[in-house]
């Protein structure tokens, strides 16, 4: 639509605001609407419901007919549903009619159905709840500019249903995944998002002022370090689900805030964790799915547990045919020279064969595998494995060739920890903007004794997104990060 023409239109709508409004007839000024149902009872309910009468509510979608007999479409949170508009039933038939697509009303009438079948209610009292003065995208095209949609969600839930449906879906995975864990005996914790060190993970943290305190703080990266707190403190088994904040990069699997799930359990160990975490997609997906296999971009996905375990030296032996097992720093660096590692990359032998990892494997982990034993260079805050020290009790799970969950044997050596903050400090001085600083109050903690623990970490957005078949992060957040527009 031509802007003069759009324009027109919406200085139109406005008129008929002025009209009511000079009539008495303020829709603005009603503050609310007792309702009886709702388009999904209506349906579910038809046998029962034929002929009674029924108040519902909700948005004028669509309007045909004319003259003395309209068929108005009405969409509401449960879906849609059919209203006869007939002259004879209606005193203000000729003013319903002025009513624009988008315009919220509330409707009496008894529930009925049309020579063709379809469930109707036929109205016989209507009211104006509320004016719409923007224009909805039409009806058969939608609203199709996938910026616009994710500026504008809230147009792009009325146009495109199928939207709410992934957000309901969500809000129904977040619920199972907290009956899971409270059925396991876990306690559900708050901790803060403002912190005056970002720990927890290797990230670039936002950073923001205190005014009153006069002192820096960050929004936190991870949920890690309180929750550990918890467990030193006598907390056997912690949970909580927020949002974390990184300043790092987007793409289709990352927003800068995003959905984190964290669980510590004590005396467990990543073996305990790995089994719960087979345990918790299974009884999300059973719950929630007809099928423990899902179609995804393509490809078939078995959410069936056991999943696949795999040391990350072994997956990188298969893919490349590179043992970094065997290689001193000398000869990695040479391994790796046709992968293009940053310079800052090769201080370590296992941080080679980390970056190898990410070019080589990571995307061809299409069913559910763990990837265990990480270096100890990139796991500041894991437990060595006795057998070999130079990797840690550590996994990250794959699916799809996206990293969904990460956890491990928590590191409860206060001195080895004190060394691996000093190592990420001198990191940080190098250059590395997303090493882990120095929590002093942490190593405290752990002086006064954590006992053995088991950790995790999951990214609820990627879980939801494998769950919906949803191509991007953007679509299963309701209100993704977006750089503003100029006007």
């Amino acid at each position: 639509m031509a802007e003069e023409n759009l324009s027109e239109v919406l200085a139109v709508r406005r008129d008929k605001l002025d009209r009511l409004r000079e009539n008495g007839q303020d829709p603005f000024k009603i503050t609310k609407f007792e309702r009886t149902s709702d388009s999904k009872k209506i349906a579910d309910n038809f046998d029962d419901l034929e002929e009674q009468e029924v108040t519902i509510a909700g948005r004028l979608m669509s309007k045909r007919g004319q003259g003395k007999v309209g068929f108005y479409d009405l969409q509401d949170a449960a879906g849609k549903i059919q209203l006869f508009m007939k002259k004879d039933l209606l005193e203000n038939y000729d003013e319903i009619k002025t009513y624009d697509i988008g315009d919220i009303i509330g409707v009496r009438g008894k529930v009925f159905r049309t020579k063709r079948g379809e469930i109707s209610v036929r109205a016989e009292e209507v009211t104006l709840l509320s004016k719409s003065l923007q224009i909805l995208p039409e009806k058969y095209h939608g609203l199709k500019d996938m910026d616009l949609r994710y500026r504008q969600r809230y147009v792009d839930l009325i146009v495109n249903p199928e939207v709410k449906d992934v957000f309901v879906m969500r809000s129904r995975i977040i619920s199972k995944i907290r009956q899971f864990l409270d059925e396991r005996g876990f306690i559900e914790v708050e901790t803060p998002v403002l912190n005056t060190l970002a720990g927890g993970a290797n990230a670039r943290p936002f950073v923001t002022h205190h005014n009153t305190l006069d002192i820096p703080l960050y929004l936190r990266i991870a949920l890690e370090l309180p929750l550990k707190r918890l467990i030193v403190g006598g907390f056997d088994k912690v949970y909580e689900i927020s949002r974390v904040f990184r300043n790092e990069g987007m793409d289709a699997t990352h927003n800068p805030e995003f959905t984190l799930l964290e669980t510590y359990e004590a005396y467990a160990d990543y073996e305990d964790v790995m089994n719960m975490v087979e345990d918790l997609y299974d009884y999300v997906a059973s719950s929630l799915l007809d099928t423990m296999t899902i179609e995804y971009d393509g490809k078939e996905i078995n959410l069936k547990k056991p999943f696949r375990r795999a040391r990350m030296v072994d997956l990188v032996k298969e893919h490349t045919g590179l043992d970094f097992d065997t290689m001193t720093l000398e000869e990695a660096v040479a391994a790796a020279e046709p992968y293009h590692i940053d310079d800052e990359k090769k201080g370590s032998v296992g941080e080679i064969m980390a970056e190898v990892f990410d070019e080589t494997v990571e995307d061809k982990l299409i069913q559910p595998t763990f990837v265990t034993m990480h270096p100890v260079e990139i796991s500041p805050l894991a437990k060595r494995d006795p057998e070999n020290p130079k990797y840690t009790q550590r996994f990250e799970l794959y699916i799809n060739g996206a990293e969904c969950a990460n956890a491990f044997s928590e590191l409860n050596d206060p001195i080895d920890q004190k060394q691996r903050f000093e190592a990420q400090v001198a990191k940080k001085a190098g250059g590395d903007e997303e090493a882990h600083p120095y929590d002093a109050d942490f190593i405290n903690a752990l002086e006064v004794g954590l006992p053995p623990t088991g950790g995790l970490g999951i990214g609820i957005d990627r879980m939801v997104m494998l769950m919906t078949q949803q191509k991007t992060i953007r679509d299963v957040i309701l209100f993704p990060t977006m750089k503003p527009l100029d006007d």
